[in-house]
């Protein structure tokens, strides 16, 4: 996603590659930027973060919690606006995000696709039309090297579900099946992970009733789509001064 989001910059008219950030120890370090996809742009890869802030109006981060948690509190000091892809965030780290933006604008999303949001609210009208009769299982694939499991897509899926149908997803939600489970209760919401290769992303959402079944897949053959998503959010927080944003706002779905 770094490589991405580094080409999707250079090549937005609108925007600027004011500085790229790696972890301390990565024999990236001091290399040039766009060197990573073969154009040259004169702005050196560095781990210190406080330093480069200071000349940027916005941070895109994609890395991982631990990572984004250290650069909210570094945004929030110093007044720069946030666009956070990064998941797997656990509560705490979802309330630290939550209080810092009443100091600074953030969107955040576990996907930034315009496609993967569009499909977000297909599955809010289908689960409010096949609200009855009907068990819903959600399918994802990924790369080999995705860590978190389900995806935070999938799981955003899920919780749109689960709030169009009048449920909190963490009392109905089902993660994986093995052994004599036995007969399926109505009213759950079921996950499935796959991981392999280099899948970008894969998703379904399968609503299956008696004689029927409606799936609604999203499939990712490229993650431009997702820095292309992430430069429109971000052009799109610096008209904020504070408060904590998705694409759905971005996307003017509320």
């Amino acid at each position: 996603m770094g490589r991405t989001l580094i080409e999707a910059v250079m090549r937005d008219a609108n925007m600027k590659l004011a500085a790229a950030l790696e972890i301390s120890g990565s024999p990236y370090l001091s290399k040039d930027a766009g060197e990573m996809i073969g154009t040259p742009c004169g702005v050196k890869i560095t781990d210190d973060v406080e330093r480069v802030l200071k000349g940027c109006d916005a941070l895109i981060d994609f890395t991982r919690p631990e990572g984004t948690l250290h650069h909210v509190a570094l945004c929030r000091k110093l007044g720069v606006k946030m666009v956070i892809g990064t998941t797997g965030f656990d509560d705490a780290g979802k309330k630290a995000i939550a209080d810092a933006s009443r100091e600074a604008a953030i969107a955040m999303a576990p996907n930034f696709s315009v496609g993967v949001n569009v499909t977000f609210k297909l599955l809010e009208l289908a689960a409010k039309s096949l609200n009855k009769g009907y068990d819903i299982e959600v399918i994802e694939a990924h790369h080999r090297l995705k860590v978190d499991a389900p995806s935070g897509t999938a799981l955003r899926m899920g919780e749109v579900v689960a709030g169009a149908l009048g449920r909190n997803l963490k009392d109905c939600a089902i993660y994986g099946r093995e052994g004599v489970t036995g007969e399926r209760k109505d009213d759950t919401i079921a996950f499935s992970t796959i991981r392999g290769g280099d899948l970008v992303g894969d998703h379904t959402v399968m609503f299956i009733g008696m004689g029927e079944r409606v799936e609604i897949t999203h499939r990712s053959s490229s993650r431009m789509n997702y820095a292309t998503g992430a430069l429109r959010a971000a052009q799109w927080v610096m008209s904020k001064k504070s408060g904590l944003y998705d694409m759905f706002d971005v996307l003017g779905f509320r």
